[in-house]
């Protein structure tokens, strides 16, 4: 009998070893906020095995040892004097006025980028165009085209890319394509990705994912950048996938919309640093030279800053830099995303912001690809509507811009949702544009959004059905994990 009652014994002994062992990990994680360690502390001490398993591969950021060294070895690279040319004197901007000087030195410090000046910016808004005025661009490519995507999908826009890029490489175009390893999966085992290899385009697959990556770095963490430099003096950034807008793999949710800008000018060099160092992370292929001669200013003057986050970089560049711009309004912020899911001090920010007088505004899809995330953003609805936040539900597809303007002064525009994953585990870019007109414009596409939308009122939102309001406070309990 005292055999038999042993072994369950010992494995019970065993297992809360292992909760309270990982639970102990949790508490000693450095720079972590106390609800995301809450919300760990409890699936690690309530599933048995199963919440230890899921802390281990989802827990911890972990990019791996490997990739560390060699973002070490390349940002050694392009910090050499030999390579990394200085900007010129008249395209380092130092004439910002008070509020927008202070957005630009924390934007400088946590994400390392100086404001630059010089630079021509033109906004798209639409799938279609966009997608012409980039192919447009790489039928015009004379040196080299780098685009690094999180989602390639082989359809008549990924089509349209691939061509253009063979058409650059038989000519003599140095064309490489740099695509998430997950988010580009289909893509990665097509036949369209072949043909761009027969025909001399270098295609990589960034952030590798398998069982024996599992064991050394976290399998989540994504690579979500949106890029494309064209000989080194045209860019592009934003928000759309090389993609059709009816998205075919989640196409009952379409139109995708979407928003990217155009760059040509000083700043383009720091969009050509990022893809650099990302190449050499999953290549070992050194783009440094790319590097030795930055982009003429052109005759337009627009102020630009750009800023790269993720594991192995700053991982707080990107909350901060909202947080900062939420909090410097003084009239006005609009903020469209298609995840909703930030942090508490993002929350409160915003919360804070429309108290005193700020007239917010959140442009959200009325339905959601990610069930999870859409009920966890409704949770978060009440806070915000007692404080002032007017909420729109865009009606119209699927809003995936990523977009925030303030006081029709200042603008980003971004491949990051407003949401934990966005801000703390991928890999982001934004680009902050202090200049009054283009503000005004990015400022009437999202007029678009907002007359799309419809409106969450206080009152019937606070009547819903008691059912909806424990599903959704359960997902909100979620929230710090999402």
């Amino acid at each position: 009998m005292g055999e038999w009652l042993l072994t369950p014994v010992a494995i019970f002994i065993a297992d809360w070893c292992v909760r309270l062992g990982t639970a102990c990990a949790v508490l000693l994680r450095r720079r972590r906020e106390p609800s995301v360690s809450l919300a760990w502390l409890a699936v690690v001490l309530s599933l048995p095995v199963l919440g230890a398993v899921a802390y281990l591969m989802l827990g911890e950021t972990r990019l791996g040892r490997r990739r560390l060294i060699r973002y070490r070895e390349i940002v050694k690279q392009i910090e050499s004097p030999e390579v990394r040319a200085p900007h010129s004197a008249e395209s380092r901007h130092h004439g910002l006025r008070g509020g927008d000087e202070q957005l630009a030195l924390l934007a400088e410090s946590v994400g390392g980028c100086v404001p630059l000046g010089g630079n021509d910016l033109k906004l798209f808004g639409d799938t279609d165009k966009t997608i012409d005025a980039l192919v447009a661009d790489i039928d015009a490519a004379r040196q080299h085209c780098h685009l690094l995507f999180y989602i390639y999908l082989d359809d008549s826009t990924g089509e349209r890319v691939a061509e253009a890029l063979s058409r650059a490489a038989q000519r003599g175009v140095a064309c490489r394509l740099l695509v998430d390893a997950v988010g580009s999966r289909s893509f990665l085992s097509s036949a369209l990705r072949k043909r761009l290899h027969a025909a001399g385009v270098q295609v990589a697959a960034a952030l590798p994912a398998n069982l024996l990556r599992m064991l050394l770095a976290r399998l989540d963490l994504r690579n979500h950048r949106k890029l494309a430099i064209i000989d080194g003096h045209i860019g592009w950034t934003g928000s759309q996938n090389i993609a059709n807008a009816d998205f075919a793999p989640k196409r009952r949710f379409a139109p995708w919309v979407d928003c990217m800008v155009r760059i040509d000018g000083p700043i383009v060099h720091d969009l050509q640093t990022l893809f650099v160092e990302d190449w050499y992370l999953d290549t070992d292929q050194s783009l440094a030279e790319c590097l030795r001669t930055p982009p003429a200013a052109t005759t337009h003057n627009v102020v630009s800053q750009f800023i790269g986050t993720g594991p192995g970089q700053s991982r707080v560049a990107m909350r901060l830099l909202v947080q900062a711009m939420i909090q410097s309004a003084r009239e006005e912020i609009v903020l469209t995303t298609p995840y909703f899911v930030p942090d508490e001090t993002t929350l409160l920010s915003l919360c804070a912001t429309a108290r005193r007088g700020v007239h917010v505004r959140l442009v959200v899809p009325k339905r959601n690809d990610s069930r999870m995330v859409g009920l966890a953003s409704r949770g978060l609805y009440e806070p915000m509507l007692e404080s002032g936040v007017e909420i729109l539900e865009y009606r119209d597809g699927l809003l995936h811009a990523k977009t925030i303007t303030v006081d029709r002064r200042v603008a980003l525009i971004s491949s990051a949702n407003l949401d934990r994953r966005s801000f703390e585990l991928n890999f982001e870019t934004g680009l902050v544009v202090y200049d009054d007109d283009f503000a005004s414009v990015l400022r009437f596409l999202q007029d678009g959004y907002l007359e799309a939308s419809d409106r969450v009122e206080t009152r019937a939102w606070s009547r819903r059905p008691w059912h909806r309001r424990l599903v959704q406070a359960a997902a909100g309990l979620m929230a710090p994990l999402l």
